[in-house]
């Protein structure tokens, strides 16, 4: 059983602020562009992300408490669903079912509602997909193939924008059927999701953030100007309105994007440049 707290290093009472701290100490330790080549430490980044992802949500931390590794299904827990039959599922055009998750994903939940659904109204058949964070994004759309005894039928399933970790999608393909759909977002390597707000970091040149300047940012959908202000400090935000996720159920609401500024310190400076760092040195020793 994974346990979230301990992947962070924080107690289960932590705060959301000790739990976001932690979060950004081991992101910056593991992450992949900083340890290029190392499988353990990429495995270890996703797992860090999504920890976070669970934890710094009020709703899926509440629901992970209760149900520990079984939060997903926190749902049908609470409303002693059945269990279903089987299903699979693959990527929307994908010709394969690469995304095969077996005859019943959740064959655990039988003896826990120690009970079926009423005879009158047919079991929800349920699984488990995994979607890219650029798929929550847009929306998407996976293949579906019902197995009820030896006969099968595919379906296309349409997964919404604003999908997160947690998120579960109901489908009801013919009359007292149900598709239930449960969401993973998978973790990006530039963006971290705070609920619909996304934060990421851009490199500025040092001379930038001193002196105020421009950087580029790609968001998850197109590329964006930043003014970076006067006088910029290492991990100082900055906010892009309505350039995060797309509220669930409510596409035309936005989340934020939060750029984070990382100053970069040149390198091989000509005698000039280190000359004039040697004044600007002097001058600032003088105000001391």
């Amino acid at each position: 059983m994974k346990d979230y707290y301990k992947v962070l290093g924080v107690a289960k009472n932590a705060s959301d602020k000790e739990v976001q701290q932690a979060f950004r100490k081991l992101a910056r330790k593991h992450h992949p562009d900083l340890n290029p080549g190392e499988k353990s430490a990429e495995e270890r980044f996703k797992q860090i992300n999504e920890a976070y992802e669970v934890l710094s949500d009020a709703d899926s931390r509440k629901k992970y408490d209760r149900y520990g590794e079984n939060w997903r299904q926190a749902e049908q827990i609470e409303t002693q669903y059945g269990q279903g039959a089987g299903w699979r599922v693959g990527r929307a055009g994908g010709g394969g079912l690469d995304d095969l998750l077996g005859s019943d994903p959740f064959s655990g939940f039988g003896n826990l509602f120690g009970r079926r659904a009423s005879t009158q109204t047919a079991a929800p058949l349920k699984g488990s997909v995994e979607v890219s964070l650029e798929e929550a994004f847009s929306g998407t759309k996976r293949q579906v193939t019902i197995s009820s005894g030896d006969e099968e039928r595919r379906i296309e399933v349409t997964i919404p924008p604003g999908v997160y970790t947690g998120s579960v999608v109901r489908v009801s393909p013919s009359k007292g059927n149900e598709l239930m759909l449960n969401i993973t977002v998978s973790p990006h390597k530039r963006f971290t999701r705070q609920g619909d707000n996304l934060i990421t970091e851009v490199e500025v040149p040092l001379e930038d953030a001193i002196l105020g300047g421009e950087a580029e940012v790609r968001t998850l959908s197109k590329k964006v100007s930043l003014k970076v202000p006067p006088e910029s400090q290492n991990g100082q935000r900055i906010r892009l309105a309505k350039q995060g996720m797309p509220k669930l159920g409510s596409k035309n609401t936005r989340g934020d994007l939060f750029v984070v500024i990382r100053p970069v310190t040149p390198k091989n400076l000509s005698d000039e440049e280190q000359e004039l760092v040697r004044k600007f040195k002097e001058l600032r020793s003088q105000k001391r």
